[in-house]
């Protein structure tokens, strides 16, 4: 067969699994993180209801009062915390992050985001509520009730992709016969918001438009309403502006919905083209693939707010927990991570333009806490103006996290080799983030090499590990020196791209620097059976004494990669940490790290290990409505678990804990057991699932902006297509055997190695 019928073959193979299928719910739907999801990055809405009541929860991102922030850069400094933690002198420490007190109103004592409220729409009486149908293709919720008769009629739900205006499509039997109530989060939370100085919505009726302003002391209001049209169709949208009544009202005149219904349409068929479409044997999998593309979509374009913990998805009942914040030592992170792969690049451009707003406030951080010039620093939990939410002092000084922004932003150089990317973004993140390291780095004699001195952090600390105790950190957290590592790695290979001058202090960080910290000892023992032997610790002298939900310890295997669970110097030391971190367990993990927990276990080549835990994370961390929950939706698993769904007792209702981040993080996870870059190579079907017969994808985006699809046939890789769209270097692991075919002619070896013109196209194929 040629190589031109072949890519034809393989191609139209693809077409029958070009649209993701429909997913349903039932009604009852007893909470909004249960319901069905509508979002465009701006406007979130939660589809739900029970009986004769269709209940629409409306958010919107980025409503913030944004009292309360702390500000960080003039309190202390990296020395002056060094010398307080040092002399145990918890009374400093704690003074130098408390959150100020200010005069005038009391707070929240944080920046909060805010639930907008909840349209209800009530059926005529003998109606009832069936199930509603989520075509993830186009973006729209079909609602199903039976009518008196028994006949099942259907409510259409659409949404705007550049505004915040949604619809509801009446069946005829329905118009003019539904009631409509609007009920702002006010009911629910303005026994909380009332005693810091937020005054009750004020609600109107203007030109058809029935809604309510909810106003903030200092911030701009937010304004939700709804307006009956004649031919059954109900509009409701929100507004988050100085003037946001009126600019609500003129939202529903003259609307032309058969234009914003097209349109939505042709953006809905535009993603569905880019994205990369995936067939696996395993429908759990399945799902987490097709939902997690649809809520990314939903969640994080290039037209929406940059993602919070939740998106655009506040509800109503409750204040968004964790202020529905920015959380950058892991969560946006893994939020954003799958949009590279996914082929959507462009949906970080929301992030990275927030993110440059906040570049002086990052350099005015950095400067004065480290004393170094060009030094940044991200805390760790902000709000959308950079402020500290609270006053966690070991996430503040965690330089992770502003290192971690730096190498997202390189990767999204490297998926697209986009320059502007890399000198507008990347470049200043990793110089910032080096600068901040090198700043609170110390020579000390090498153990290891008697007579030499090695780089050390003194203070360091791993992810919410000991809380904000005196115990939380260490010389040499292995965290921190993965991403240092990872940062010393990449500023060559950044600066060589545009043209800059080497500073000899990478490569002398990056060679004098350990690897991790390593501990000893046995973590197991049974009678005369034990286990132990080298493995990688918290910080110096410290072991992973028990379960814990932030696996940062081991990333130098992933996220930052920077040792080859490989390589002999490393191998030993990874299986080791890898069997002592299994034995501590899941039982004090979250949602979000079980995701992360399958990527490492992909990472050393354990294929059925990683999908176990992406059963397990969707059988304990979703809720009966697909929501990704960050506590156990049940006990017995985690001891960070809730009473379960159905045992809520009246006198203590569900406060779920709804976030994003596992989702996207499992939808990571399953690209990563498709495919890998392990240092200069890209690894294609690295570790084939002992039960997958047969497989394919089409169009995962690699570095280098390479698009990979592939093929398992027989339970083997048998085919892989490569498509340059930018042309440059590829180095791919293709598990063909030792021979293969490349566009019909002979290949031989385990690696194939070639120089790319931009637009080319290659397929290998088993022999």
């Amino acid at each position: 067969m040629n190589f031109r019928l072949s890519a034809l073959l393989f191609f139209n193979a693809s077409l029958a699994f070009a649209q993701p299928a429909p997913l349903t719910w039932n009604f009852p739907i007893l909470r909004p993180h249960a319901g069905v999801l509508l979002g465009n990055g701006t406007q979130g809405l939660m589809i739900w209801g029970e009986g004769q009541t269709l209940k629409i929860t409306i958010g919107r991102a980025g409503f913030w009062d944004h009292r309360g922030g702390n500000e960080f850069s003039t309190r202390t400094t990296f020395q002056d915390v060094k010398r307080m933690l040092q002399a145990g002198d918890e009374a400093g420490i704690k003074a130098a992050f408390a959150v100020p007190e200010k005069k005038g109103a009391p707070t929240l004592g944080r920046p909060q985001q805010i639930g907008g409220g909840r349209l209800e729409i009530t059926l005529p009486s003998g109606w009832t509520l069936q199930r509603a149908v989520l075509e993830l293709a186009t973006g729209t919720a079909n609602v199903f009730a039976k009518n008196g008769a028994g006949k099942e009629e259907k409510l259409v739900l659409r949404q705007a992709v550049s505004e915040e205006l949604a619809w509801v499509q009446l069946p005829a039997a329905l118009r003019g016969k539904t009631a409509q109530k609007l009920i702002p989060s006010w009911e629910s939370v303005g026994g909380q918001l009332e005693k810091v100085g937020v005054k009750e919505p004020v609600r109107f009726e203007k030109a058809g438009v029935t809604g309510f302003s909810q106003l903030l002391p200092n911030d701009n209001p937010l304004a939700i309403g709804y307006r009956s049209l004649g031919n059954g169709t109900l509009l409701f949208a929100s507004e988050l502006s100085a003037r946001a009544t009126d600019e609500l009202v003129s939202k529903f005149q003259d609307v032309d919905l058969l234009t914003r219904q097209k349109f939505a349409a042709d953006w809905w068929a535009d993603y569905w083209a880019t994205v990369p479409r995936i067939r696996l044997p395993d429908p759990v999998l399945q799902e987490i693939v097709d939902y997690g593309l649809y809520k990314q979509a939903c969640v994080t374009p290039p037209q929406g707010v940059a993602a919070a913990l939740q998106g655009p998805f506040n509800e109503d009942y409750q204040l968004p927990p964790w202020s529905n914040d920015y959380h950058f030592n892991i969560n946006i992170q893994m939020i954003y991570g799958p949009a590279l792969a996914s082929n959507r690049a462009e949906h970080l451009t929301p992030l990275w333009n927030m993110m440059a707003g906040w570049m002086p406030e990052l350099k005015k951080n950095g400067e004065a806490f480290f004393g170094r010039k060009g030094a940044l620093l991200l805390p760790h939990a902000v709000d959308d103006r950079c402020q500290v939410v609270g006053n966690f002092w070991t996430g503040t000084i965690d330089h992770a996290c502003t290192a971690w922004m730096a190498y997202l932003a390189w990767q999204h150089y490297r998926y697209t080799m986009d320059r502007t990317v890399l000198e507008k973004t990347a470049w200043p993140l990793l110089e910032g983030a080096f600068e901040g390291y090198f700043a609170m780095l110390e020579e000390v004699d090498d153990a290891v090499n008697p007579g030499r001195k090695r780089w050390s952090l003194p203070i360091s600390v791993s992810p919410e590990y000991g809380g904000n105790t005196m115990q939380a950190w260490g010389r040499d957290a292995s965290f921190q020196l993965a991403a240092l590592h990872a940062i010393a790695r990449l500023m060559p290979a950044a600066a060589k791209a545009l043209g800059k001058p080497l500073d000899p202090r990478w490569a002398d960080v990056d060679a004098r620097l350990p690897a991790y910290t390593l501990v000893d000892g046995n973590y197991f023992q049974e009678g005369g059976y034990t286990q132990g032997g080298k493995r990688i610790g918290l910080w110096e002298d410290k072991d992973l004494f028990g379960s814990h939900r932030h696996h940062s310890h081991l990333a130098a295997i992933y996220p930052f990669c920077t040792v080859d669970p490989k390589d002999p110097a490393h191998r030993d030391v990874v299986n080791t940490s890898m069997r002592a971190w299994m034995y501590r367990g899941p039982g004090a993990w979250s949602g979000w790290c079980v995701p992360w927990a399958s990527t490492l276990w992909s990472r050393v080549d354990q294929p059925e290990a990683a999908v176990e835990w992406l059963h397990f994370w969707k059988r304990v961390y979703t809720n009966e409505g697909r929501g990704t929950l960050h506590n156990a939706a049940f006990p017995g698993t985690s001891i960070i678990a809730d009473a379960g769904w159905a045992k809520a007792s009246a006198d203590r209702p569900n406060r779920e804990i709804m976030q994003m981040d596992a989702g996207f993080g499992a939808l990571s996870a399953v690209f990563e057991l498709l495919m890998q870059q392990r240092g200069e190579v890209l690894h294609v079907l690295p570790a084939v699932h002992r039960d997958w017969k047969e497989a394919s994808f089409e169009n995962l985006r690699a570095e280098g902006a390479f698009l990979i699809s592939a093929k398992i046939t027989g339970g083997r890789p048998s085919e892989i297509r490569v498509k340059s769209l930018a042309g440059g270097p590829l180095k791919l692991a293709h598990g063909l055997g030792e021979t293969f075919r490349v566009n019909g002619q002979a290949g031989k070896g385990a690696i194939f190695t070639k120089e790319f013109e931009k637009g080319e196209e290659v397929v290998l194929r088993k022999k």
